[in-house]
């Protein structure tokens, strides 16, 4: 059997495009035989000139403009488009599904009590404007207070950074807190979070923040750390890549019955950890504590950010927030400890250092009180299951 030549039209520079390509490669590789030509691909970029004298069998796409669209249809070649812009109408595509990204984002403020929902969005992107539709359809079903914001489409040539975070923190000021507001992408969100910064707006407390595809890069760079909606997006290019393959292989695919796939759930950060609070007292030490609490911090040193006495803020954080103000501060930490054992190889020596603990026996101990594992026993387990 002839080995077949496949393109990939797919920029490598965004989290979700990633894990498209993950989808492609791990159906390349264990189901079928392909020579898989991937060149570095810009988001909205002109057609690229090796197109022109490429001899190959199939091509999975992001089309995002029509130039790419009318050029790709010139090439009479099977192919399967992974965005929801339709710039290639009668090409079979395949994308996320807006409405399930939507609900578990209106379904996440809800949860943490926001009745003041808003969506920052990016009107020269169709899967943005579907996915301001169905978040607004859902905030207002929810009897909460819908607010939105479109930025200048990032790539309208008058473009420029300066007026649209001018635009972004002149919305901020205008809206009720506390608030939720939900980017249409992480790129969108982490920009919200600037704007915020630069505002003096508390994140969380004053302004909860979720973005959409968890970038992890994008979301770890993010100050605070962006939550953010999980696509499924090796699915996706899984199974656009078993598509193309059919098609290949001569079988009708039918273009008005897209590959949908759901959202997988919401990786929470520090960006949304928290609950709607009018208490501006409590505000206050939750955000002292959020930022400070791996500095070894007391609840003393919480209540010097307010002017209650003790008795009085915990008596206020046990009603609003659930957990007395020590219990938060273990918490935050706790939290922090699980990330550094997940996501990195330091040593459990550093880790405690860097958490806010004098020993590391210390540490341990705190660990296995809070999730019923040691350090060690939660890494090996992580470990396993990325693995799997």
């Amino acid at each position: 059997m002839t080995r077949r030549a496949v393109a990939l039209l797919v920029e490598t520079s965004n989290g979700y495009c990633r894990g498209l390509l993950d989808g492609i490669n791990q159906y390349a590789k264990h189901q079928t035989d392909w020579s898989i030509y991937l060149s570095e691909q810009e988001r909205g970029a002109m057609p690229p000139a090796w197109l022109d004298t490429w001899q190959g069998d199939g091509i999975v796409a992001r089309v995002e403009t029509d130039a790419i669209g009318r050029r790709l249809r010139q090439l009479n070649l099977p192919m399967v488009d992974l965005s929801a812009a339709r710039h290639l109408p009668g090409v079979p595509w395949a994308d996320t599904e807006d409405r399930g990204i939507a609900e578990l984002a209106v379904e996440h403020f809800l949860d943490r009590g926001f009745r003041n929902l808003a969506f920052c969005g990016d009107p020269g992107l169709r899967w943005s404007n579907a996915r301001r539709d169905w978040f607004r359809e859902l905030a207002t079903r929810a009897e909460c207070r819908f607010f939105e914001h479109q930025t200048m489409h990032r790539y309208d040539p008058m473009y420029r950074w300066d007026r649209v975070a001018s635009g972004l923190t002149d919305w901020l000021k205008s809206l009720p807190r506390p608030v939720a507001v939900m980017g249409c992408n992480d790129f969108l969100a982490h920009q919200v979070l600037d704007a915020c910064r630069t505002l003096g707006i508390s994140v969380p407390e004053q302004a909860a923040v979720l973005g959409v595809d968890n970038d992890r890069l994008i979301c770890e760079l993010s100050d605070p750390a962006l939550s953010s909606v999980i696509p499924d997006t090796r699915r996706t290019g899984y199974e656009a890549a078993e598509m193309l393959d059919r098609m290949m292989n001569g079988q009708v695919v039918d273009a008005d019955h897209p590959l949908i796939t759901q959202p997988l759930g919401i990786r929470m950060r520090q960006s949304t950890d928290t609950m709607a609070i009018d208490d501006q007292d409590v505000v206050k030490a939750l955000s002292f504590i959020r930022r400070h609490a791996c500095e070894n911090i007391r609840v003393a040193d919480v209540l010097k950010q307010t002017e209650l006495s003790r008795r009085a803020l915990e008596h206020r954080f046990v009603k609003l927030v659930g957990r007395t103000p020590h219990d938060e501060m273990t918490r935050v930490r706790m939290d922090r400890v699980k990330v550094l054992l997940a996501e990195t190889d330091i040593s459990i020596h550093e880790i405690s250092k860097r958490t806010g603990f004098e020993y590391p026996e210390y540490m341990a101990a705190a660990f296995k009180r809070a999730t019923g594992r040691s350090p060690t026993e939660f890494r090996q387990l992580v470990q396993s299951d990325a693995a799997s």
